[in-house]
This record gives C-alpha cells, structure tokens and sequence, in this order.
C-alpha cells in the first residue's frame, strides 16, 4: 500500500483547522498557571468560605481557591500543587507535610500557618503574609517570596535554595542552619534575625539589612554585598571567602577569609645606598672611559622611561574611565530595578481600583513606557554620560508612580 504524502496530510491539516473554535484551540494551549497569572486579582477572602473545616483525611476542596477563606483549616499533606491560592486566607492554617510545589500564593495571608515538612518548591509567594509562619525543615527550593512579610517565621533548617527574597521582611525571623545558596535577597531585611550557620554561598544580597543579627559561622562566600549594612551584626567565625563588595562596618566579632589589602601595612625595601663590600665608592668619581657610549646608554634608558611613563599615564586613565563608568552603570541598573520593584509593588493595587474601568491610567502607562525607556537606554549606554538618558526615565517613571500612588491612597 502507498504511503500518504506528507504535504497531502499538511494540507488536509491547513482545511480542518479553521473549524476548530478559537476558544478550544486557547483552552487547550493555553496552561492552567499561566491563565492563572492573567486573571483579574479577587479581593482576599472573598472565595469559598471554608473556615475551620478540616481536609486532612480526603475531604474534597473546591476547585476555585483564589481568595478563599481558609482559616484555622486543617491541611496536613493536601496535594496544592500548580493550585491558584491568590489572594487566599490561610491564617493558623495547618499545613504540615503539605505539596504546594508550584503553588500560587500571591497575596495570600498564611499568619501563623504551620508549613513545617512542606514542599514548597517554586511556590509563588509575591507580596505575601507569613508572618509567624512555621516552615521548619520545608523545602522551599526556588520558590519566590518578594516583597513578602516573614517577620518572626521559623524557618530552621529549612532548604531554601535559589530562593526568590528580594524585598522581603524576616526582621527577628528563625534562620538557623537555613540552606539560602544562591538566594535573591536585594534589599531584604534581616534585622535581629537569627542566623546561625545558616548557608549563603553566591547570595545576591545588595542593600540588604542585617542590623543585630546573629551570623555566628554564616557562610557569604563569593555573596554580593554592595551596600549591605552589618551594623551590629555578630559575624564571629562567619565566613566571607571571595565576597564582593564586603563593609563590615558596625559588625561585632571577627570574620573568616577577608581579603587583606596587599599594599597595607610595611614591608621592606633595598636600600639605594651603596652596600658595604660591593666594590663601589659613593665618593669616587665615576671613569673618563668609553664616556660617549654611557651617555647613549642614558639617553636610551631616559627615551624608554619617558615611553613607558607616558604609556602608564594612558592605560591608567583608561582604567580609570572604565572604573568610573562601570560604578556609574551600577547606580544606574539599581536605579532602575528598584523602579521595577516600585511598579511590581504597586501593581495588584492598581488592579483592585480599575477592575470596573476601561483603559489604562496615563500616569500608571507613563510609568511602564518610562521602566522601558530606562532598560534600553541602560542596554545602549557606553559611557558615563550615555548614562543621562537612564536617570531621566527613572525620575520621570517616579514621578508618574508617586500620582498613582496619591489617588489609590
């Protein structure tokens, strides 16, 4: 039997596909998360009420949870996997031993909730409420936390690799022996938390605050810490190998592994006197012989001298302008992530208050073109004052923001 032509069945293909609704088509390439993203945020809690009820032991959950009102509701190994939880209400919850890998939690309120043995992994958790929380022994790898409040969790021994932190609140958090490699933590707060050997290899942690923390044998090695502030922090025995950026300024203890400045201190030099015994009398005038050739011999050295000091004075000034440029561009790429910040902040906000309006804001499109402008002319920037274009966008991004901000308040 022939075999059908590949380009017959093409075209048979190409005939059919206009009878297939548009809205099949979307339902079925369209994945369930990435719908979920899209939605219209909900106001808290006003999902399926569901308060106290316990789903322990197999009771089904509705399969609408965005924004449902779980309180003191009893959740021990409930399989949340891929669920949309935005916005839901989890205060007290118990949630031992619970699958919220890749969860969405977005400003959902888990106060108090008790997320020890979860699998939390690549849970999305932005702007969310866990204060209290209990996460002891979770494994929380990957998942994103920004701009959430941990204040006093627990989080002992918890893994939380290539954790998502930035802008995150664990002021007086439970950190002990915590696994936090390769985290991103910009602008963080740690303050007084309690952090005891807990890892921190290859952290993004510019900015961030460990005021009166505890670091006792943390581990920062090769950390980014530019502008991260020590300020009564105990870093005894702390390690510190390869950290960027690092100012211990403030710190109580004494740290491991921090480079010492090669130039500091004294060592010791050759003298430029003549030495006792080399055959040469400082007071004996030098021969009359061969005069002509030692004079062409200084002239050389002098010629050469004069070259390589001039050619040190050039490649010192290029490195120069090449250091001033890149400090320059990092001031200029904080600049504008923390206008990212700003607008992703403010974000959930602006939904809620234009829900039941149509167009977009002028300020609040204002904002985001100026996000953009900033990110290209950052991209295109080779030199300091390529950088201008930059500064302006993120002032008038701000500026934008700040009349968004007045009329939500």
């Amino acid at each position: 039997m022939r075999s059908i032509p590949l380009a017959l069945i093409a075209g048979l293909f190409v005939l059919v596909m206009p009878a297939v609704p548009a809205a099949a088509l979307a339902s079925v390439t369209a994945p369930a998360s990435a719908k979920a993203v899209l939605a219209v945020p909900c106001k808290p809690g006003s999902g399926a009420k569901l308060r106290g009820r316990n789903f322990t032991h197999g009771a089904v959950l509705p399969k609408d949870l965005r924004c449902a009102d779980l309180t003191n509701a009893k959740l021990d190994k409930v399989d949340f996997s891929q669920k949309d939880l935005t916005g839901a209400i989890l205060r007290n919850a118990s949630m031992k031993e619970a699958d919220l890998i890749q969860a969405h939690l977005e400003y959902a309120d888990m106060t108090g909730a008790d997320l020890s043995d979860a699998d939390l992994g690549q849970m999305q958790a932005k702007h969310a409420t866990l204060r209290g929380a209990i996460l002891t022994d979770a494994n929380a790898a990957q998942a994103e936390f920004p701009h959430a409040d941990l204040t006093e969790a627990i989080m002992a021994r918890a893994e939380m690799t290539q954790v998502d932190l930035t802008d995150a609140t664990l002021v007086d958090a439970d950190l002990n022996q915590v696994t936090l490699g390769q985290i991103r933590g910009r602008n963080a707060d740690f303050t007084r938390a309690k952090m005891r050997d807990v890892k921190l290899g290859q952290a993004g942690l510019q900015f961030a605050v460990f005021k009166g923390a505890n670091l006792t044998k943390a581990d920062f090695t090769q950390a980014q810490l530019s502008g991260t502030d020590f300020t009564g922090a105990t870093v005894e025995g702390a390690s510190f190998t390869q950290a960027h950026d690092l100012d211990l300024t403030g710190a109580l203890g004494k740290g491991v592994g921090i480079a010492v400045n090669a130039t500091g201190g004294t060592t010791g030099g050759a003298s430029d006197l003549p030495v006792a015994g080399d055959g040469t009398d400082p007071g004996r005038p030098l021969a009359s012989g061969g005069g002509l050739g030692l004079v062409l011999v200084i002239l050389s050295g002098v010629g050469l001298s004069m070259t390589l000091i001039l050619w040190g004075v050039s490649h010192r000034r290029r490195a120069e302008r090449t250091t001033r440029f890149a400090a320059a561009r990092r001031t200029a790429e904080e600049d504008v992530t923390r206008l990212g910040e700003e607008i992703d902040s403010l974000d959930f906000d602006y939904k809620i208050n234009h829900m039941n309006t149509s167009g977009v804001d002028p300020d609040w499109r204002r904002a985001l073109d100026a996000y953009e402008a900033a990110k290209q002319s950052l991209n295109g920037a080779q030199s300091v004052p390529q950088l201008t274009g930059v500064a302006a966008a993120v002032h008038d991004g701000r500026d934008a923001l700040g009349r968004v901000r007045s009329r939500l308040t």
